[in-house]
């Protein structure tokens, strides 16, 4: 699966799923913009490790939500690494947990304007250059919690059904420019964005998983750097589940 020649934006990089995205593109020879708003350390670690190895980073630090900084972050990736060909939009939001009854609307709508916007941002920018190439790869992270109701993650699960949605309107316009766009839904994954789960939660969820344990990062990034690759040209508009069989239909 060679990306040489390729450039990736990967937003939400600096840690989690994002840093082992970065990281696993950039082993494919991509050259990585690691974006990041706040943890300018990690990103940096991130780039550093992927130049140690004979790879091409940069820092791309930006709000996504913020159009503005989305459009200057991109101004300096294309300046210093080229046009972006492959965008995986991953940058965590925070949310609410707690029962609906108790939730308040602007809780649930912060969840959901924040994903959207970000999402939106980050596909809006980048796709102007791919639809002139005629190429892109555009994978959006979600969770399982879009399909599987958990108890008092509403804000969550309603935020990335919607990411779900919009991302076949993405494949179904732009298919004609040879555009791609998929989801990868984890299940849960051990990340800073997981660490307050308590360790029962992870050891009955590992219990029901058939592979029998919770997901690290890098088994998510396999299946995005799939995604990202000429391997999967004919693969649009779908969702991968990487949950360890936890939810086989």
């Amino acid at each position: 699966m060679s990306l040489h020649g390729k450039v990736a934006f990967i937003s939400g990089g600096a840690r989690g799923i994002g840093a082992a995205a970065a990281l696993a593109l950039a082993k494919q020879g991509a050259s990585v913009a690691v974006n990041y708003i706040q943890q300018e350390d990690s990103a940096q670690a991130i780039v550093d490790r992927i130049r140690n190895a004979g790879g091409k980073a940069e820092l791309a630090r930006a709000d996504v939500r913020d159009p503005g900084q989305v459009s200057d972050a991109i101004a300096r990736v294309r300046a210093t690494l080229g046009d972006i060909d492959i965008l995986v939009s991953n940058a965590n939001m925070s949310f609410v947990i707690k029962p609906l009854i108790e939730m308040q609307w602007e809780e649930l709508a912060q969840k959901l304007n924040d994903e959207m916007k970000a999402t939106f941002t980050l596909t809006q920018a980048v796709l102007p250059a791919m639809i002139s190439r005629k190429s892109g790869r555009i994978i959006y992270i979600s969770s399982s919690a879009a399909e599987v109701a958990t108890p008092y993650f509403t804000a969550h699960g309603s935020a990335k059904a919607a990411l779900n949605a919009f991302a076949k309107y993405v494949a179904l316009e732009h298919a004609p420019y040879g555009i791609t766009a998929n989801v990868v839904a984890p299940g849960l994954v051990e990340t800073d964005a997981s660490r307050y789960t308590p360790d029962t939660i992870k050891q009955q969820i590992a219990a029901m998983t058939p592979l029998q344990r919770v997901a690290q990062p890098d088994d998510i990034s396999g299946a995005i750097a799939f995604l990202a690759s000429e391997e999967s040209r004919f693969i649009t508009g779908t969702c991968t589940n990487v949950n360890g069989g936890l939810m086989m239909a």
